[in-house]
């Protein structure tokens, strides 16, 4: 089968395509012929290996995906050959086939795509796991939202305002900001052009933000500080900045405020049980359009260096998918 494999740590550019084995199914796992898999920044990362986690060479890249189960292991049940499909993992999914937990697959709705279902598993799943198993979002509060028109930015809106928050997105230009406004922001802020803990603060009377969602770090997270409410929440999601803080924990007592982390993929080995749960809700939420996940752009599996690269480069906005097949 095709696959791009890394056996050396090097740059997303580098990438190429190879003929691999097929990988076969063994108790409690499943073979899925992947119809999509979505890029997310962590790829990048870990292709690099500047992620926190490390797979032993070779491996294939890509942790989320949708398409056909083709083979089960002697003891799987919940799932039969021709089986829709959507899941994640660390890595594996830039391949035509990819071999995965039983425990990592969801049914895919009848009424999504592939495409649909392929953002998920890491960009859903990540927001949904932030604002509802780590930190509740409460009908009425205020969220922040940086980082608004990419992936897990436009899930984090739209599954907040499902939730009932008030949803502010933070995106980097005029365009962005009608993308994060289109997911369903009820305000958006041009960081490019103004400063956000003003507008945020203006936007709330002076109370700040409730509940931060934070995938940039760096200053960003700095600055958030100065705009959470009294008692509010920062959650921590990534680092795509590049830059990670250094806190000073007196800010923390100051506002009385709680700093909550997720690390969504290191469930599958750490909480297993939370997966199944999370991929149900995301699909019943799908299901009666209460989140609507958006694809920039389509890629085959040979154009991925140029699919990371568009990624790395900011210029993409919810996902984009590549196409194995």
């Amino acid at each position: 089968m095709r696959a791009v494999v890394v056996d050396r740590y090097m740059e997303p550019s580098e990438l190429r395509v190879r003929e691999v084995p097929e990988p076969t199914a063994g108790p409690g796992q499943v073979v899925v012929d992947v119809h999509a898999a979505a890029c997310n920044f962590y790829d990048t990362l870990i292709i690099r290996g500047k992620y926190q986690v490390k797979p032993a060479f070779p491996f294939i890249p890509g942790g989320e995906f949708a398409g056909v189960v083709s083979h089960v292991g002697p003891d799987v049940q919940r799932f039969a050959p021709g089986d829709r499909v959507f899941g994640q993992g660390i890595t594996g999914a830039y391949a035509e086939k990819l071999q995965v937990s039983v425990h990592a697959i969801h049914a895919l709705p009848p009424e999504a795509s592939f495409e649909q279902a392929a953002q998920l598993p890491i960009a859903y799943g990540t927001s949904y796991a932030a604002l509802v198993h780590r930190t509740r979002v409460a009908a009425g509060e205020t969220l922040l939202v940086h980082a608004a028109a990419g992936g897990v930015g436009i899930a984090a809106v739209q599954i907040g305002r499902a939730l009932g928050a008030r949803v502010i997105g933070t995106a980097g230009g005029a365009e962005k900001c009608a993308i994060a406004a289109r997911a369903g922001a009820h305000a958006t802020i041009d960081y490019q052009q103004e400063d956000f803990v003003e507008r945020v603060n203006a936007l709330t009377d002076g109370r700040g933000a409730d509940l931060i969602y934070d995938s940039v770090g760096g200053d960003t997270f700095d600055r958030s500080l100065r705009c959470v409410a009294w008692n509010g929440r920062v959650l921590v999601i990534g680092f795509s900045s590049g830059k990670i803080s250094e806190l000073r924990l007196n800010r923390v007592l100051l506002k009385n405020i709680s700093l909550v982390g997720l690390h969504w993929s290191a469930y599958p080995e750490r909480e297993p049980a939370v997966l199944q749960p999370t991929y149900a809700a995301l699909a019943d939420m799908l299901a009666r359009g209460e989140i609507d996940p958006v694809v920039y752009a389509r890629f085959p599996l040979e154009a991925l260096p140029a699919a990371l690269e568009a990624l790395a480069a900011r210029r993409s906005f919810g996902k984009i998918i590549v196409k194995p097949r």
